[in-house]
């Protein structure tokens, strides 16, 4: 009978911290455009560019404000490092955006870090060529 108040009370104490805790996350969206309020037109992961090239936006909205003025975006293709970008932001930002040229097709995931070198989020997509 002792365990099972015991066990009662950290099942009840669990339920009401989920509850209670209202969990938001960092995302990376990859996409066509950016809307004026801060979300993507025609997201996806896959995407065809021509042989010379395209180009596609990559959103990142944040459940606060960014404190910094620039992140960082870490490219890797085929699991190998590729490139690394900035984005200028504003410290009070809690949404911005990059267009990113591809040349190549590939498998590419995308690491995003603050200015004090944490990371935010990550996110992947494939890059097929016309």
């Amino acid at each position: 009978m002792k365990y099972f108040k015991w066990f009662s009370f950290v099942f009840v104490f669990l339920i009401f911290s989920g509850v209670l805790n209202h969990t938001y996350s960092q995302s990376i969206y990859f996409c066509e455009g950016v809307d004026d309020d801060g979300e993507p037109i025609n997201e996806s992961s896959v995407f065809t560019i021509p042989d010379n090239g395209g180009y596609l936006y990559a959103l990142i909205q944040l459940p606060y404000s960014v404190d910094c003025d620039f992140v960082v975006l870490e490219i890797y293709r085929n699991g190998s490092y590729d490139n690394t970008i900035s984005i200028e932001t504003e410290s009070d930002w809690s949404w911005f955006w990059k267009k990113i040229t591809f040349y190549k097709a590939g498998e590419y995931t995308i690491d995003v870090y603050d200015c004090y070198d944490e990371f935010i989020t990550t996110g992947s997509l494939e890059i097929e060529m016309e």
